[in-house]
């Protein structure tokens, strides 16, 4: 069969629409006896029907083992040059109590960016002082509850909040630590980036303004000044962007440090993953060695102490552990003209399962691939190519825009969304009145549930005027 003049340049028709490809899929996921794909010994069909669908996905021996191995790379990496690392994992990818666990068991950090967050950390039994809490818009409670509970640094975003964070502290009798947000000039995405003198965005500060800013932290005895931080974007490839930033930021770090310690410096995370058979994401011991190279060649030129490293990934860890199961409800094939040749026109099969963007925005926001297989059973039928549409009321409710299934797929058959563990839960909404799904983590052949979905009940529970009616 040759492929649909409708498939994007980058996809490939499969020589097996069944096969799971390699680096998108948790490393636990295998097609069983009967065809059905499993994660931790336990089968897509066995899942959906103790826990219906949609339904969030996590090995969590893959989560577990991915956070430590972050871990692991970054200290090797910067050991090699004389210094130490913090690795904090980016709750915003996804945040649970147990979430929490894994990673805090494996020696890693956590960033958390609201009330909501830190609250959810806490409540996991998270050290605060290994916590760090970002954010361009903290609230005077979030502050008041951050340094209360202890929480090992504050990053702080713009020059008003210096002034909360340091009276909040003064005021509760505390010296809160802290790091400063500045904006290197270098966006980076995937396999490029960009270095510009100035960046338009809501975060941090420019780094001609930085120096100033440190003054004013450290006049504060409330405060302690440990070192800058940045990130440059998000699904990186590469170690490039990070090289940029890195020369940028350490050039304004020796200029500090000839007025004041400087402990530490923060080059943020964004390290990407696969989602297609496109994606090529370095592996994270490939770019650690790549920075920590840099870092040390740097300092050295600038005649200065190597600081502590910090880096945040989170997607790195979370989202290749994760998958999403759906259930077909309907089929459609759509003729559809041919792009170049307006002549001409193709069938693309619509595939409509039973979430959509409520469970995952990342395609309606971004416009973000991802890629599927059919997860209840394997066939020997001619791949076509599909769209997985949700069921929501929205022309771009679209979960995968492009991929190659088995042509026989058919209404009640599950499929799974590989590489659904970051972002999606994070990002879920209850939009047209859905539920959120329940999160279930797999390992050892057993399967329970981290984070309950949401009945019809749970969302009626919040309407004011059914509580007066049964009042």
């Amino acid at each position: 069969m040759a492929e649909s003049p409708l498939a994007p340049e980058w996809l490939r028709l499969p020589a097996d629409a069944n096969d799971l490809a390699p680096g998108l899929w948790p490393r636990t996921a295998t097609r069983a006896a009967d065809g059905a794909i499993a994660v931790a010994g336990v089968s897509a069909p066995a899942l959906a029907a103790a826990f219906g669908t949609p339904l969030y996905v996590l090995d969590e021996a893959d989560v577990r083992a991915r956070a430590l191995e972050a871990r692991e790379a970054f200290e090797s990496a910067f050991a090699g040059i004389g210094t130490s690392v913090h690795v904090y994992y980016a709750g915003k990818a996804f945040l649970s109590t147990q979430v929490a666990r894994w990673v805090s068991d494996a020696g890693l950090n956590i960033d958390v960016c609201s009330g909501g967050e830190l609250a959810v950390a806490l409540a996991a039994d998270v050290d605060a002082d290994r916590l760090g809490f970002h954010g361009n818009n903290k609230s005077a409670a979030e502050i008041e509850r951050a340094v209360a509970a202890g929480v090992g640094a504050i990053v702080i975003d713009s020059v008003q909040e210096i002034e909360r964070v340091a009276s909040e502290a003064a005021r509760q009798g505390r010296v809160q630590r802290v790091r400063l947000r500045v904006n290197s000039g270098v966006h980076a995405h995937t396999h490029e980036f960009l270095a510009t003198a100035h960046e338009d965005q809501k975060f941090g500060i420019a780094l001609g303004d930085a120096a100033s800013a440190v003054a004013a932290i450290r006049s504060h005895d409330s405060l302690e000044f440990l070192g800058l931080h940045c990130h440059i974007g998000s699904q990186i490839f590469g170690a490039d962007g990070f090289a940029s930033s890195a020369a940028r930021l350490l050039a304004l770090h020796a200029r500090l440090v000839e007025s004041g310690p400087v402990p530490e410096l923060n080059l943020g995370g964004g390290f990407g993953i696969a989602y297609t058979t496109a994606d090529t994401p370095t592996p994270l011991g490939e770019l650690a060695e790549s920075i920590a190279r840099i870092v040390g060649e740097e300092c050295e030129r600038l005649g200065i102490r190597v600081p502590v490293v910090a880096f945040e990934p989170g997607r790195a860890i979370i989202g290749p552990a994760g998958l999403t199961l759906y259930e077909v409800g309907t089929t459609k094939d759509v003729p559809v003209t041919v792009p170049g040749t307006p002549e001409a026109t193709a069938v693309r099969r619509y595939v409509s399962v039973d979430g959509g963007m409520s469970d995952n925005a990342r395609p309606a926001l971004y416009g973000a691939e991802y890629s599927v297989r059919i997860a209840s059973r394997v066939s020997e039928a001619e791949p076509a190519l599909v769209r997985i549409a949700g069921k929501h009321c929205e022309s771009g409710d679209i979960v995968v825009y492009d991929d190659y299934l088995p042509s026989d797929v058919a209404p009640g058959d599950l499929v799974a969304v590989p590489a659904t563990g970051a972002y999606c839960f994070s990002l879920a909404s209850n939009y047209n009145y859905l539920g959120r799904p329940p999160v279930v983590a797999v390992r050892d052949g057993e399967a329970r549930v981290i984070v309950r979905g949401e009945s019809e009940r749970d969302l009626l529970a919040r309407d004011v005027r059914i509580d007066e009616r049964n009042a």
